[in-house]
């Protein structure tokens, strides 16, 4: 779940809407500037089921010791830092699950997710907050995933449908990184981030180069990107939210019973060139 507060409450959106807003920014990615991703359909596939992991979980939201629905917000933007208030186990069966559900689909989009969770939880978790006797739970998951990137690489080599570029390691590298900007923007647009951001690596561009895209917020959830990477300027997207009244709640079943009566609304999404 991701939260946005009000004055009144929150915004809560499920972690599949918000790989599906993801998508949606890979499928317009790309211009004279920036390359578009190949192999297409497998790349968008990835993108927009990357958290399908998270359908049953997000259908009953709990609350943290403090009351507030558990949820990503504008607070753990770069970070994941909140493990104190998680079941890690629970957390890693979810991460585990998302994989798993596409792999036997889509190997390639498959080793795209993994790849995702694995830097999630290596480059971005602060490990101090884990409790030291939950350690080797944490790493015994990563082993596993760099396991498993290893077995979809080999099929993903072995499908005459894709060529030795699309399965190169750069080709690889690339649309991992595609998939952790659009996966980036969304989070910064689910939780209406304001301050100076950028999408996290330098992305390739049409002259065999990189480059890295700056994100600064002009309106709630209107974002100017420089250099500017999709098909048309001032796009405008949609991502599903409901709105609970309340800062805090009683128990995870009073949270989930104002979710579940909520109704469906869609925020919007813009995003822009410089000038």
């Amino acid at each position: 779940m991701l939260r946005l507060e009000t004055e009144t409450g929150y915004w809560l959106i499920t972690h599949p809407d918000h790989a599906r807003l993801a998508g949606a920014f890979a499928t317009r990615w790309g211009n004279e500037l920036f390359a578009k991703p190949r192999p297409r359909t497998h790349v968008l596939h990835g993108i927009h089921v990357h958290d399908d992991g998270w359908v049953v979980r997000d259908s009953s939201p709990s609350i943290t010791r403090q009351g507030k629905p558990s949820a990503f917000s504008h607070e753990l933007v770069g970070k994941y830092s909140a493990f104190e208030e998680i079941d890690l186990a629970d957390y890693l069966a979810v991460r585990e699950r998302a994989v798993e559900q596409v792999q036997a689909a889509d190997p390639y989009a498959a080793l795209l997710v993994s790849m995702h969770t694995y830097n999630l939880l290596t480059a971005h978790a602060d490990r101090s907050t884990i409790a030291p006797i939950q350690v080797p739970l944490l790493d015994a998951f990563l082993e596993r995933q760099l396991q498993r990137q290893d077995d979809l690489r080999t099929r993903i080599r072995a499908n005459p449908d894709l060529t030795a570029e699309d399965t190169s390691d750069v080709t690889i590298l690339s649309n991992f990184r595609l998939l952790q900007a659009c996966d980036n923007l969304s989070l910064l647009s689910c939780v209406a981030f304001v301050k100076p951001a950028t999408l996290l690596h330098p992305l390739p561009t049409n002259d065999g180069g990189t480059t890295t895209v700056a994100v600064s917020a002009i309106a709630p959830r209107h974002f100017r990107l420089e250099p500017y990477p999709f098909d048309e300027p001032n796009l405008i997207f949609e991502v599903p939210a409901r709105h609970v009244e309340g800062h805090t709640f009683a128990s995870s079943a009073e949270l989930s019973e104002k979710f579940a009566a909520a109704k469906v609304e869609g925020l919007t999404v813009t995003v822009s060139p410089l000038g």
